[in-house]
């Protein structure tokens, strides 16, 4: 027995000697949520990671037993982080009120405003990086294996490029929208724009609006978002150093999207799909919250959160859900931060932190309230739970209109939100059955998978890791000029040619109509 168990341990042992050494740049907040998912899973396969972390962090602690950390001193810059997004969020509910055109013109200024904060933070960090010799040294003789980095802001991305490093992106949103538009065809005529609030199918004017929005991100992306980086890449990197093209050669996307949720679209061979892959079977809950849990009898429970960033609504509205949520026979867990809404329930509890999945994975769930956020859609999808979205910032609006495309959810809109409107729609998602229906159909779509989305993001990682890099999937349209790309080189010449035949089709006849009038001139 004893010689029995000696392959398997040195199997073992040969199989965690040969990990790799990952330096991982995240984005803070919810995307930080979900790469831990990764990094747990990468440390269990015996991977030695690393995590460069400002010391401005939100959520990404300066210490783990999984991973080390790299703190970035940032003490020179101005900490605005504590009310950045309830600024955000007035600002969101203000635009939900205006009128579509006026909103449209309001969203492109308050962008260029984001961009700026967000990427002049980005640009603080990775300036105070590169502009310091010793941690250069240091993170060079470290000779890491790979990058593993959210591209939301190109931190991460640089300092890759200037470490020589093959990148994995974790990857949604990259510059001014869907990161697929800076790999695939995007096709302004059925791909939604961000904060368009369109599906795939559009009319008219929705694709002359979708068209307009996609020229803007364009010309964002240009004149708001590069111009950042250039004084950067003059002091660092060789002479012709382009950002986009660095941003083009990550050798896989590791792309948080399943099209069960998604508007199916072009794509690229390595982009590889692992939406939902923070998802996992539910766990015991504490005993406290599951004896609340089964109080609820054959009524249910209604899970509510507005994710890590929102921690509270306005007051009006607060109340105003309170009231909605004290008139239901269900009972009510709310993830909440503040004072009690003075409408509150006996039926309600409230917590500052909740087990979402665990809970969504409960048997007595049976509603989900959400912002919209994208690993919580997930995780109802998953489970199979039907939501009521409210929906707040970013691309929550988004993704509440692919759900609701479903059948698997409804969307409320919070400005002109009343107690009477929430509690109708709450209880419609509840006793419908279409909602629960549908949105138990995609969750049997999400779960039909040959590999789970964890297993195949694990997979892409070490298959760069083991073959330094995956260039053999890299198109070589990423490397076009942008008019190469779109044939407008070859399009122009072959016009230039036909015009030049025309030219000579109508200078010839005009030749022989001249010589003929001559002729009959002499004659």
């Amino acid at each position: 027995m004893n010689q029995l168990l000696i392959l398997p341990c040195l199997l073992l042992a040969t199989y965690y000697c040969n990990g790799g050494r990952i330096l991982v740049f995240p984005e803070d907040g919810s995307h930080w949520v979900n790469m831990q998912v990764i990094l747990k899973e990468l440390h269990a396969h015996g991977h030695d990671i690393t995590v460069v972390r400002s010391s401005r962090s939100w959520y990404i602690q300066n210490s783990s037993p999984l991973y080390k950390f790299i703190n970035v001193n940032l003490t020179n810059i101005e900490d605005g982080s504590s009310r950045l997004f309830e600024t955000l969020l007035e600002r969101s509910l203000a635009l939900r009120r205006m009128t579509p055109i006026l909103r449209f013109f309001e969203q492109q200024k308050d962008l260029k405003t984001m961009l700026e904060i967000f990427h002049g933070g980005a640009l603080s960090i990775i300036s105070t990086m590169l502009d310091d010799s010793a941690l250069m040294g240091k993170l060079k003789d470290a000779k890491f294996d790979l990058m593993l980095t959210d591209p939301a802001f190109p931190a991460g991305v640089l300092l890759a490029h200037y470490l020589h490093l093959p990148m994995v992106y974790n990857v949604r949103w990259l510059n001014i929208g869907d990161a697929h538009m800076a790999i695939a065809p995007s096709t302004p005529s059925y791909v939604p724009m961000v904060n368009s609030l369109f599906s795939d199918r559009m009319d008219f004017l929705q694709r002359t609006e979708n068209i307009l929005r996609y020229m803007s991100s364009i010309l964002q992306e240009q004149f708001v978002i590069l111009p950042i980086y250039n004084e950067l890449l003059k002091r660092h990197f060789p002479p012709g150093a382009d950002l986009l093209t660095m941003q083009r050669s990550a050798e896989i996307w590791l792309m948080r999207v399943d099209f069960i949720f998604e508007f199916p679209r072009p794509s690229m061979p390595n982009v590889v799909y692992i939406g939902g892959f923070q998802c996992r079977p539910a766990e015991p809950i504490l005993t406290e919250l599951e004896e609340f849990m089964q109080s609820s009898g054959e009524h249910g429970v209604v899970v509510m959160s507005l994710g890590v960033m929102v921690t509270a609504l306005p007051k009006p509205i607060t109340e105003a859900i309170a009231a909605a949520f004290a008139k239901l026979p269900q009972k009510i867990i709310w993830r909440y931060v503040g004072e009690p809404p003075s409408s509150l329930g006996n039926n309600t509890l409230l917590l500052k932190w909740l087990p979402q999945n665990n809970l969504l994975g409960h048997p007595k769930t049976c509603a989900f309230v959400s912002h919209g956020g994208t690993n919580g859609i997930y995780e109802a999808i998953y489970h199979g739970i039907p939501v009521l979205l409210l929906p707040l910032l970013f691309d929550q609006f988004d993704n509440a209109i692919r759900l609701e495309t479903r059948g698997a959810a409804r969307v409320l809109q919070v400005t002109t939100l009343t107690s009477e409107e929430f509690l109708k729609a709450l209880k419609d998602v509840i006793k419908n059955p279409s909602y629960k229906s549908n949105m138990q159909k995609l969750s049997e779509l999400h779960r039909d998978q040959p590999i789970p989305p964890l297993d195949s993001a694990t997979f892409w990682i070490e298959y760069v890791i083991r073959h330094k890099g995956a260039q053999h999937l890299h198109s070589e349209g990423s490397r076009l000029p942008w008019y190469s790309y779109h044939n407008l080189d070859v399009v122009g010449f072959l016009t230039a040619i036909v015009l030049a035949v025309l030219w000579a089709l109508l200078y010839s006849v005009k030749f022989l109509c001249c010589m003929s009038n001559r002729k009959q001139k002499v004659e």
